[in-house]
């Protein structure tokens, strides 16, 4: 089964600038974690046309990609998101969103005009996200790219309602892991034989002056989750190196 690729893009120069703390990535991490799935990397970046840009081309050429983006798709001059998600993941033009534009009238009267009206333009083919607080809504593109407020408040139920609708829950992962009394370089040459299914790490550590290593093997598959750790056990058997599996 083909893993998915779950990005986070956290679009602020005031949390770089620390006039606000980030909140999107820890609640990502875990929301993801409670159904079974992992990011794959995050990033905070500023309010910069070219660096989003980039950003989301990189992520567009990961064909197993899925990107939940905050920020950036309001009405003011700073809000660069809905351009840059329609030349980068679709045809370069906006839209006026039928329902969007009605929803936003709907709350703001006359006030949605000239400014607040434009946050209805959106790349062809767009789909609504639901906005608990407000219903001014996010956005999503071929079911995995999704475009959210900046606020906590907003995105975060629409991150819950992303996942029960499109990634509930992941297959099973097994994991093993253990904690040897020797470096890591000891254990280079059974790290190379590991089959290129299995999700590896090693994390050095110093035990009262001592080199340590932690590894860590895991898999959909339980019965090559169980044969590549016990490659290490094997090998540190004959080596007569003390580990404790955790």
């Amino acid at each position: 089964m083909k893993t998915l690729h779950f990005y986070a893009v956290i679009i602020g120069s005031e949390i770089l600038n620390d006039r606000r703390t980030d909140k999107h990535f820890p609640f990502l991490r875990d929301a993801l974690m409670q159904r079974g799935h992992t990011l794959f990397a995050s990033f905070i970046i500023k309010d910069d046309h070219e660096l989003i840009r980039s950003t989301y081309a990189m992520i567009q050429n990961d064909p197993d990609a899925v990107m939940f983006s905050f920020g950036g798709i309001g009405s003011t001059p700073d809000d660069l998101t809905r351009q840059i998600a329609s030349n980068v993941f679709s045809d370069g033009e906006l839209v006026s969103h039928k329902q969007f534009h009605s929803d936003i009238i709907e709350r703001f009267g006359d006030a949605a005009f000239p400014n607040r009206i434009h946050m209805a333009e959106l790349p062809k083919d767009a789909e609504l996200l639901p906005n608990v607080i407000n219903n001014m809504s996010g956005f999503y593109l071929e079911k995995r790219y999704f475009f959210m407020p900046g606020f906590p408040e907003m995105s975060h139920p629409m991150v819950n309602y992303i996942l029960e609708q499109f990634y509930p829950i992941a297959p099973k992962t097994y994991r093993k892991t253990l904690i040897a009394q020797t470096s890591e370089n000891n254990l280079i040459h059974i790290m190379k034989q590991l089959h290129e299914d299995i999700e590896f790490s090693s994390l050095p550590m110093l035990n009262d002056g001592k080199a340590t290593v932690e590894i860590s093997v895991a898999s959909q598959n339980q019965e090559l989750c169980e044969e590549s750790f016990q490659l290490f056990i094997e090998d540190l058997n004959i080596k007569a190196i003390i580990y404790k599996i955790t």
